[in-house]
């Protein structure tokens, strides 16, 4: 098939419709003073300059193998084994996209199939999707589900959700006529569930372990909001957790939703994340995107095939039960591989160490002059200290030493001024944690 561009009467014609004179008009919102008018002067360069050149400008970048790492906040590091980029770049998973005549690509809906299979067994849930864009449209996508099963238009939030989830749900919330209502926290930093009401609400969404890396007490916020009739979803950011801490169906949850970028996803400045889905089995026709079965051809040779897939682009429209338009696919198929690999026995060891690290780390930060715990409650990788002063300020001090230090809480929570919250994971040493602190005391020295 020949690709026959625009001709100059196609241009004309769609600009006529939308009140232009000019393709200059559609980028008046650009500030003239940044916007590029003469041709780009590229110089004509051999490889190997091309590839010095590129390095040296990517070597002004930060990375965490020239510092130590302790930031969190829903984006962790952890270690990915090399065989994972081996098996992903391949030409047959890479360039695959979205499958429109899915039995077709055995191999793709294969590789979704182990995926769900993998997220139940780690959610203890009875069935996942073929994954979503990232942890907080899925949260997002959970309310409008608990919406579809209860009729009900109040969702409840932790006020301890990851706020990047909590402006998700109220963007894709304010025009649907639902009421978000937060749930605020106790002096310990657990969830408060005297001072809302379950009534009417359609949903309770709780992330454990929370934004400030505390675990929950989800048995109780479950039977809470079940008594009352809705729906209880546990939201979760450090996928990592779910090799220690008590999985989403044994403290009953309806849905299990959250972020899987730790598994086998390097930070990569925030992105690319892996949205993570899995419901109870009578709830299945509610939920969003694809699901992956196995079958048996018609040969009786075990097949797989496409058994719901609910969405707008496939007629449905507004009858769709999501309007995720894609999946994400190859990072499904990453965090398979780094399952895979690792194993139950694997898993559950970098979650150990993850716990045992963070641990480490804040009984050592709490033997500094000045610094405190901010809450009490248990706490799995990740953990916030009130300090003497500005954690904007010992973040600065820290990388001037090679230390990328933790997040300032009052950007996303004004009340929780002097926060500084600190996560570890197995990538960090006891040596780096032990540099970590010595400089935080070096800091508080110099700031008395």
């Amino acid at each position: 098939m020949r690709y026959f561009p625009l001709t100059p009467d196609d241009r004309v014609e769609m600009l006529g419709a939308l009140g232009l004179s000019s393709t200059e008009d559609l980028f008046a919102d650009i500030p003239a003073a940044i916007r590029i008018r003469q041709p780009f002067s590229i110089p004509a360069l051999f490889e190997p300059e091309v590839v010095e050149r590129l390095e040296s400008l990517a070597a002004k970048n930060l990375n965490t193998k020239s510092t130590s790492s302790f930031l969190g906040g829903g984006i962790y590091r952890h270690y990915v084994p090399a065989a994972i980029k081996h098996l992903l770049m391949r030409a047959e998973f890479y360039t695959a996209y979205t499958p429109y005549q899915a039995e077709v690509s055995q191999g793709t809906l294969q590789a979704v199939f182990e995926y769900q299979t993998m997220i139940c067994l780690l959610t203890g849930m009875e069935v996942a999707n073929a994954s979503m864009y990232d942890g907080a449209t899925a949260v997002a996508e959970a309310s409008l589900m608990a919406r579809s099963i209860t009729g009900r238009k109040r969702v409840l939030v932790a006020g301890s959700l990851h706020p990047q989830y909590r402006a998700t749900l109220r963007t894709y919330l304010h025009l649907q006529g639902l009421e978000l209502v937060e749930v605020p926290w106790d002096e310990r930093g657990a969830l408060d569930l005297s001072r809302v009401c379950a009534e009417e609400a359609a949903c309770l969404i709780v992330q454990s372990p929370n934004f400030f890396g505390l675990v929950e007490e989800m048995s109780a916020a479950g039977q809470w909001i079940h008594a009352a009739g809705g729906i209880f979803v546990h939201a979760f950011a450090e996928a990592a957790s779910l090799g220690l801490l008590p999985p989403s169906a044994s403290f009953d949850a309806d849905i299990a939703c959250g972020e899987g970028q730790s598994l086998g996803m390097p930070p990569s400045y925030g992105g690319p994340g892996l949205g993570i889905f899995a419901a109870k089995e009578k709830y299945v026709r509610r939920m969003p995107g694809r699901l992956i079965g196995e079958a048996l051809d018609a040969d009786g040779q075990r097949a797989f095939t496409m058994v719901l897939a609910t969405r707008e682009q496939h007629i449905r429209r507004e009858k769709a039960t999501s309007n995720i338009c894609s999946n994400q696919a190859l990072c499904a198929l990453n965090a398979l591989i780094y399952l895979s690999l690792l194993g139950e026995e694997g898993f559950r060891q970098v979650a150990e160490q993850c716990y045992h690290k963070a641990h480490y780390l804040a009984e050592r930060l709490q033997a500094v002059a000045g610094l405190k715990p901010t809450f009490a409650a248990p706490f799995f990788n990740e953990v916030a200290f009130t300090i003497p002063g500005s954690p904007q300020a010992l973040n600065a001090y820290l990388l001037k030493h090679g230390i990328l230090g933790g997040i300032a809480l009052d950007r996303d929570y004004p009340g929780l001024a002097n926060s500084w919250l600190v996560a570890a994971t197995e990538m960090n040493s006891k040596e780096q944690i032990d540099a970590l602190v010595a400089r935080v005391a070096q800091w508080r020295g110099g700031l008395a």
